[in-house]
């Protein structure tokens, strides 16, 4: 430990651009350690305070920004590429989409403090159709904000970062092991959350083929798309006729579904989690026949072999009554 504060004395801008810049591009490395030790370094005179700044400034912007431009070239594939990659994809980027929705730029500085979004919400910016000045604009002061507190957190309490420095370094070796088994623990907690959430043996599926013959019939069957709103606006595929409502917009809708026609959800996210609690809340309100198309809207363009392009124009948004 005492190697690392050295490390981090000697090299402290180098280190903390580094470790905010991996950060920021999505890779699990704790950057706000970096910063708070440095923080509590610059009170001393052993780190740089403005150095440190401006290297986690950088580190932000570059990072954050190879994301926006990211959003802005592929739009939805960056979104759907992050929701298969994260522990809690659904969650994190529900939370993006809503925070974007309702704040515009300034959910960028929230997005800095919320875990699970701050990678996702660059990209969601540049999706959506954000502009390169008011980007670079929020995200300079997001980047400050974030940087300059958690350096004060370092520097307000800096003797008791030594102390804690100290401690671990005389655990040593059995700390970074029982940090790494806690870590793995953590890991493995979340993933099979996430797998019990996605367990499905209560909801009937349909595949492709048989609701592509289901409509081609003129069988009374309702077509929801339960993607978030920014979500549609993102990706302009859709199945003809569907009707777009929201998750989240569901409960207040419900009566409007309850006539006995059969429901086909779908979404478009990992292992069609969100069509599944879609179906599962119009079943607990007493809707009779629910099924949730199986492979959500990729199946549906895979089999049918339509795609609107970006830019498209999207559904209409059903809001709540």
């Amino acid at each position: 430990m005492n190697d690392f504060v050295a490390l981090l004395a000697s090299q402290g801008s180098a280190l903390v651009f580094v470790a905010t810049l991996a950060a920021r591009l999505g890779a699990p490395v704790p950057a706000v350690p970096f910063l708070v030790v440095a923080g509590g370094l610059t009170v001393g005179g052993e780190v740089s305070f403005l150095a440190v700044t401006l290297a986690a400034l950088l580190g932000n912007i570059l990072g954050d920004g190879a994301w926006f431009v990211a959003g802005r070239r592929w739009g939805y594939r960056v979104m759907r590429l992050l929701c298969r990659i994260s522990l809690s994809a659904d969650s994190c980027v529900k939370r993006s989409e809503n925070i974007i929705g309702r704040w515009g730029g300034l959910s960028l500085i929230a997005a800095k403090f919320v875990p699970g979004v701050s990678v996702v919400a660059p990209p969601m910016a540049g999706a959506l159709g954000m502009s390169n000045v008011r980007f670079l604009s929020y995200e300079t002061v997001a980047a400050l904000i974030w940087t300059l507190g958690f350096l004060l957190v370092g520097r307000v309490f800096h003797a008791a970062i030594q102390d804690v420095l100290a401690v671990l370094s005389s655990v040593g070796v059995t700390a970074a092991a029982v940090f790494a088994v806690l870590l793995g623990a953590f890991v493995a907690w979340r993933y099979w959350q996430r797998r019990l959430a996605l367990q499905a043996n209560d909801i009937d599926r349909i595949e492709v083929g048989a609701l592509r013959a289901a409509l081609a019939a003129g069988t009374d069957v309702t077509v929801i798309d339960v993607r978030p709103d920014e979500a549609r606006l993102l990706d302009g595929r859709v199945i003809p006729g569907a009707i777009g409502v929201s998750l989240k917009h569901i409960p207040s809708r419900i009566d409007g579904f309850a006539d006995g026609r059969e429901l086909v959800v779908y979404c478009d996210c990992p292992e069609d989690g969100g069509a599944i609690a879609a179906a599962r809340l119009f079943i607990a309100a007493g809707v009779p026949r629910v099924r949730v198309l199986a492979g959500g809207i990729d199946a549906w363009v895979a089999v049918a072999g339509v795609e609107a392009p970006m830019g498209a124009t999207p559904m209409p948004v059903a809001r709540p009554a």
